[in-house]
């Protein structure tokens, strides 16, 4: 478990550096901005890698259980994650979801961890997903306070809006058909 906090210590610690411009500022006047962004990527991989290991053994080594979620709650989480890959690839892709929801990506790693909070009720889950989500309110909100820059205003449906849809579909089938128990090692799907 120790790894998983340090993990998510790190990982969720880096990404809070850009909510605070001084601090992000300074880092990168000191630092350069190349050097700064090479530093910020090497810490939120150590970060990210420690998460993945952490977790892993924190569930091997049997976590804690807070609470066993309803079979009607893991099935709402598969509905929560239907939209999270095609945010996450219009966050890349300029075009009305981009403009409308500003920041896509922020949106798809709070459906995913809000989702994943319902539908799973260990104590090494509620740290995960619970620190994400945290830290997507948090930035969300640091957004809003110091006006980032936002997408300019798209009328109407674009071919990136589509691109985004139908590739985040396809993931999304994938990763509930195969990925999720391939690569996390648990199927999405409940028992029988």
């Amino acid at each position: 478990m120790l790894l998983l906090v340090l993990g998510l210590v790190v990982f969720l610690g880096a990404h809070l550096v850009p909510a605070s411009p001084g601090l992000r500022a300074g880092l990168a006047t000191r630092l350069g901005e190349t050097p700064y962004k090479g530093l910020f990527a090497l810490v939120s991989l150590v970060g990210l890698v420690l998460i993945v290991i952490g977790y892993g053994q924190a569930r091997a080594d049997g976590a804690l259980v807070l609470w066993t979620p309803p079979k009607a709650l893991v099935h709402l989480n598969l509905l929560l994650m239907l939209p999270v890959f095609p945010l996450l690839f219009a966050a890349y892709l300029p075009g009305r979801i981009r403009a409308t929801l500003k920041h896509p990506m922020i949106t798809a790693v709070k459906l995913w961890a809000f989702g994943h909070l319902l539908a799973n009720g260990t104590l090494p889950d509620l740290l995960l997903f619970g620190g994400f989500l945290a830290w997507g309110v948090i930035d969300r909100i640091s957004l809003k306070r110091r006006g980032a820059p936002v997408p300019a205003p798209v009328a109407g449906f674009t071919r990136n809006d589509a691109i985004a849809i139908v590739l985040g579909l396809v993931v999304y089938g994938l990763f509930v058909a195969r990925l999720h128990l391939l690569l996390i090692g648990v199927s999405p799907l409940p028992s029988a």
